[in-house]
């Protein structure tokens, strides 16, 4: 009986310690969890961060937006963590493939180039056989160069502190200008090294929209409601009150014209005076401004219209309706062309990192008529959007998909000819 007595309290002693064992091995799993991974439990448990495309991310929200949304956008447009700087990798690789020719379009895409992560901005450099894009989301880089001919991925520049949001070039194409979000800065990058050569603090938060002229940058600061002027040769700036939300900007001598996309305004500035004008107010989202001699053309995203700006008079009225979500504009003044990216319906879920129940499409508008003259289906989310009429090309990003599409630009030979047999019955085309 002793020794049965004693196996019993042996085998109690054991199942005590076990127990004990096992406690403290799950709570010290608990406590010892780094923060990054407690961050990620987090992330995971209220979704993943939504991506840009509210434009910017993903200011392309098709509703009016309020302080929340605004928040909402910031959030979105965050990538999940800063990346550590490191010595510069070899360019990431990506697939080219060629494009299957529609003969319904008059615009022809050639090729496709998959493997770009969230290319938000792109632009022709000016005099050379590239194009820029900007990687909105990713860690590792913000910025990839590409040759125009052959889509070959010439390099990957990283930009400390987050992605890249939209680019421009100086006029030789010597120097390339680059917003980031995140961080409320612009890079200065030497178009020949590829290597960042300034950087400058908008002293705003949230920048977007950037233009050049006379050493003097303009950028537009979304969450800042402020516009940046900064001296690239001496590096000072001051700001200036603006719209709330401000998007596209476009300076016409000394007036700068603002998009606020809170409340689908489009305000002119008087440079010199301070003076501010709103020209209108839709109560819809304006998001992107370009120009001509005669006009301006901005999107407005909510209302899925384009409504043009008559620089003399100051008069705005609506110019064409567009399909769901236009965002970036771009013109060619030779063929007398305007271009209207538009992303398409967004998920019903409301979350943008999630494609919608459509194709994205570009839309392609004689400028003074407003007759529709092509469409180009795309993919998920177009968003990025440029024109070479030097090159006759155009290159468009699909955000979502994670590609650049590039197309001949037609002469103005083509789109006499216009339009295209895709104009009539392209919206069924649309649909998923």
């Amino acid at each position: 009986m002793p020794n049965k007595n004693y196996l019993i309290l042996s085998l109690a002693i054991i199942l005590l310690i076990g127990s004990y064992a096992l406690f403290s091995a799950g709570y010290e799993s608990e406590v010892d969890r780094s923060p990054k991974e407690t961050e990620k439990e987090v992330e995971s448990s209220n979704g993943k961060v939504e991506r840009e495309i509210k434009e910017e991310q993903n200011e392309v929200e098709d509703e009016k937006i309020d302080e929340k949304e605004a928040e909402r956008d910031e959030k979105e447009e965050e990538p999940e963590e800063e990346h550590e700087e490191t010595e510069e990798d070899s360019p990431v690789e990506s697939t080219v493939s060629l494009v299957e020719s529609n003969p319904r379009n008059i615009v022809d895409c050639h090729y496709k180039v998959e493997n770009v992560a969230s290319p938000k901005g792109v632009s022709f450099r000016p005099n050379e056989d590239e194009f820029w894009a900007t990687s909105l989301m990713n860690k590792n880089y913000g910025l990839a160069v590409f040759n125009s001919d052959t889509g070959e991925r010439l390099r990957d520049i990283q930009l400390p502190g987050g992605g890249g949001v939209e680019i421009i070039f100086n006029q030789d194409g010597s120097k390339a200008y680059v917003s980031q979000m995140e961080t409320g800065r612009v890079f200065e990058v030497d178009a020949n090294s590829k290597e960042i050569t300034n950087t400058y603090d908008t002293g705003s938060s949230w920048t977007k929209v950037l233009t050049l002229k006379d050493n003097l940058i303009y950028a537009s600061n979304w969450s800042g409601n402020d516009i940046s002027i900064i001296d690239i040769n001496s590096g000072l700036q001051r700001r200036i009150p603006s719209t709330t939300t401000p998007r596209g900007i476009y300076l016409e001598d000394n007036f700068l014209y603002i998009a606020g996309f809170a409340n689908g305004v489009i305000e002119r500035k008087n440079l010199e005076t301070g003076e501010a004008e709103e020209l209108i107010s839709t109560g819809g989202a304006m998001r992107d401004l370009v120009g001509t001699e005669k006009y301006i053309y901005a999107s407005d995203m909510a209302n899925a219209t384009v409504y043009r700006v008559n620089k003399d008079t100051g008069e705005v009225g609506k110019f064409v309706e567009t399909e769901n979500n236009p965002n970036t504009l771009r013109v060619a003044e030779r063929e007398e062309v305007l271009v209207v990216s538009n992303r398409g319906i967004n998920h019903e879920s409301g979350n943008y990192n999630i494609p919608g129940p459509e194709w994205g499409s570009l839309l392609f508008f004689n400028l003074e008529s407003g007759e529709l003259l092509d469409v180009v289906i795309g993919g998920n989310q177009p968003t990025g959007l440029d024109i070479s009429e030097e090159k006759s090309l155009l290159v468009y990003s699909n955000f979502l998909d994670n590609n650049l599409v590039v197309c001949e630009f037609p002469d103005s030979q083509k789109w006499e000819d216009s339009p295209s047999e895709m104009t009539t019955d392209y919206k069924e085309k649309i649909k998923k």
